[in-house]
């Protein structure tokens, strides 16, 4: 009983790990995204100094909908990277925004 005990928490310790990982692994690519892609006008390491561009850091965890709706179709001066960006890479540059969001 006690050796199902140990590999039940060894799987759940290694699933916990690799989710983790798993998220790392993602912002790090929207991390790449963002610089090759969004830092022009939402500046460098999400650090927009301007009123030009939104700043991402204040998107709330609850609005997915409106960054992926922003960036697939445009907002205001924004154009749309729709066919550039492809569904994962949203999500890798939402991980990323999250990540370093002003509410984490």
């Amino acid at each position: 009983m006690r050796s199902a005990f140990l590999q039940l928490a060894a799987v759940g310790l290694l699933c916990s790990t690799a989710s983790i990982c798993n998220a790392q692994a993602t912002a790090a690519r929207g991390e790449r995204l963002y610089a090759d892609n969004c830092s022009t006008c939402h500046g460098e390491e999400l650090q927009n100094n301007s009123t030009v561009a939104f700043d991402l850091r204040r998107l709330k965890a609850d609005e997915h909908e409106r960054f992926v709706t922003s960036v697939t179709n445009g907002k205001n001066t924004m154009p749309s990277w729709d066919g550039v960006l492809s569904d994962q890479d949203k999500e890798d540059l939402w991980a990323y925004i999250r990540a370093n969001a002003n509410d984490r």
